[in-house]
Formats: structure tokens, sequence, C-alpha cells
């Protein structure tokens, strides 16, 4: 088979290949008229990433991404923070970054006992010496909470999204 761009590629000569066997199919996403029909030719649709349309679709689908992190904390497609998502559950999320050493979940998990807040689901992943995490609770009866978070060390950034 044979797959590449129409400027390098001979419409005619892929027919006089297919045509005397010394080619079984091509595919190809640039169709001509000529490719129109054959069996032994598959044509498929051109997926261009600077077309207007591909351009509008990334638009939306960034903005996509911004809305879901900045309601949900999942993160998706990001360069420099690990792809996490977690669908949500009742109560509250909390949402915190950390450098990735030992102890730091531990550490965050035992404030929120101290603060008698129960854990409903969580999702924690690291990407190089990044951490972030999203711990979804019942209701936090106080602020002290979100702050204690944020005072444990290395922790970087902590939300709370209702």
């Amino acid at each position: 088979m044979k797959f590449a761009r129409e400027s390098i590629v001979d419409p005619q000569a892929i027919i006089k290949a297919l045509d005397s066997g010394q080619l079984r199919g091509s595919v190809c996403d640039f169709p001509k008229p000529v490719f129109y029909g054959r069996n032994d030719v598959i044509a498929m649709p051109h997926i261009g990433v600077s077309t207007t349309e591909a351009e509008e679709n990334c638009a939306i689908m960034a903005a996509d991404q911004i809305i879901n992190y900045l309601e949900n904390g999942n993160i998706k497609n990001s360069v420099n923070f690990p792809a996490v998502s977690v669908a949500r559950c009742h109560g509250q999320r909390i949402i915190f970054a950390n450098k990735n050493v030992l102890k730091i979940l531990g550490n965050a998990l035992s404030v929120l006992a101290d603060h008698n807040v129960n854990v409903l689901d969580m999702m924690h992943k690291s990407r190089g010496n990044l951490t972030y995490n999203i711990l979804d609770v019942e209701q936090i009866e106080n602020g002290h909470v979100i702050e204690a978070t944020r005072n444990v060390k290395h922790v970087t950034t902590v939300r709370l999204i209702d």
C-alpha cells in the first residue's frame, strides 16, 4: 500500500502500478477522480491540522478542557501536568499539586482525617517532579482544612471546588 501527500504521488503512476499488479492497493488522503470506484484504493479524508475547521475544533476542545479543569479539576492534554480525570461524587472536591516526594499524600490525608473529613474517591498521578491529586470528600465544615492542606510541606497549590 502507498500513503503519501498529493504533491509526491503521481495518480497515473499509482493506477498503472495497480493495473499491472506491482501494487496491490493504495491508501490516499487526497483522492483524485481517477481513484473513484476502484476496490484497490481506499480514499480517506485528509485530516489537516492547519485548516479552519481543525483550528476551530482545537479552540473548542481547549475551551472545554479549561472549563472541565475549573469546574472539576480534571486535566487532559497538559504539557506540564499529568492527565487526571475523575467523575464527580457528591460532596466537595479538593485538588492539590505537590512536589513528587515521599509522604505528601499521606500527610495531606492525615490533615483531612484530623478535621473529620471523609474521602469518598481520589486519584493521584505523577509526572516528573510534579504530582496532582483529586479528592472527592464529604462536606467540609470549616475553612481550616484547605489552609492546613496548603501548609503541608511540598504542597504547591490547593483548591476547593464546591
